[in-house]
């Protein structure tokens, strides 16, 4: 069941949640008063329940819980004391000041460079991830005043630090290299408030319109000029292989003599083809006795 919680920030302390009512303080103080309330009735007096409420009271702020993944510094008088946490611990009310409680599980900051300018002078918008995690609360808390906002800010200062020292096309190319980069910048300023960065990640890289459309016709004109690249060379290719067949057939008018047979073979045996050949080229190639066989093979 869900209690009220007692938000009373100690003056001067803006990063501090000191006293507030948990379960078991509540639970203490209503057995507490009730045995008090038992005790006046069966005595008669009101002593024992005025006790009994004094005593509850006490119970019921001095007695703290953390969660399992949170920890607090416990202040006396403004000296620093020690850690408390995770679970049930005791301070002494109005003695003793309890730090906001620590959160030490991974966290997610959401970090934003807008109209950075790259190296080639392009200006772009950056969307980041940062991982983190507070690894020593202790260090935490009497390192740095808002450890939230100092990352926030020193990553988002890191961010536009890189970019400033990547091309545009490395940008878009190597994102998980810029964000290893930013990620042992990050730690190494990190480290000395008790906090680690696991990881950077490089969610998105926005570009001005004109310039999205500028880098498309580029493209598209250097996949134009491949194709006239690989075209040209088909053809040089194809025209060296010519020349080659030419060379060959030039010496050896028996291989140009079975080539043209063939072709006309090939333009023949199809049913219902027709091919006219002057009678030069029947005595040249000897191509009687081939006409004479396909007519045969037809019939």
């Amino acid at each position: 069941m869900a209690l009220p919680t007692l938000l009373k920030t100690a003056p001067g302390d803006k990063g501090s949640s000191p006293v507030y009512v948990s379960g078991p303080g509540v639970f203490v103080f209503v057995v507490v008063v009730a045995a008090g309330g038992v005790s006046s009735a069966l005595l008669n007096r009101p002593v024992p329940v005025f006790a009994a409420v004094l005593i509850g009271a006490y119970f019921l702020f001095a007695i703290q819980v953390a969660k399992q993944w949170e920890k607090a510094a416990v202040l006396r008088f403004g000296r620093y004391r020690g850690m408390r946490g995770p679970g049930m611990f005791l301070i002494v009310p109005v003695v003793d000041t309890v730090s906001r409680y620590i959160d030490q599980r991974v966290r997610v900051t959401d970090v934003k460079a807008e109209s950075a300018l790259t190296r080639d002078t392009v200006p772009v918008n950056v969307d980041a991830i940062v991982f983190w995690l507070v690894w020593d609360a202790e260090k935490c808390i009497l390192e740095v005043q808002n450890f939230v906002e100092a990352i926030t800010l020193s990553a988002q200062t890191a961010l536009r630090e890189s970019i400033g020292r990547h091309e545009l096309a490395q940008m878009i190319t190597e994102r998980e290299t810029l964000g290893q980069e930013l990620q042992r910048i990050l730690d190494t300023k990190t480290n000395p408030w008790g906090i680690t960065v696991h990881s950077v990640e490089i969610r998105d890289v926005h570009i001005p319109q004109a310039l999205e459309d500028a880098m498309s016709r580029q493209a598209q004109a250097e996949r134009e000029r491949q194709a006239r690249i690989i075209l040209g060379t088909a053809e040089t290719e194809i025209s060296d292989k010519f020349s080659q067949a030419a060379r060959v057939y030039q010496e050896s008018p028996v291989a140009l003599h079975l080539r043209a047979m063939n072709m006309l073979y090939e333009a023949i045996k199809e049913k219902g083809a027709m091919v006219v050949v002057p009678s030069t080229a029947v005595e040249t190639m000897g191509l009687g006795g081939l006409l004479g066989t396909a007519a045969l093979s037809k019939q």
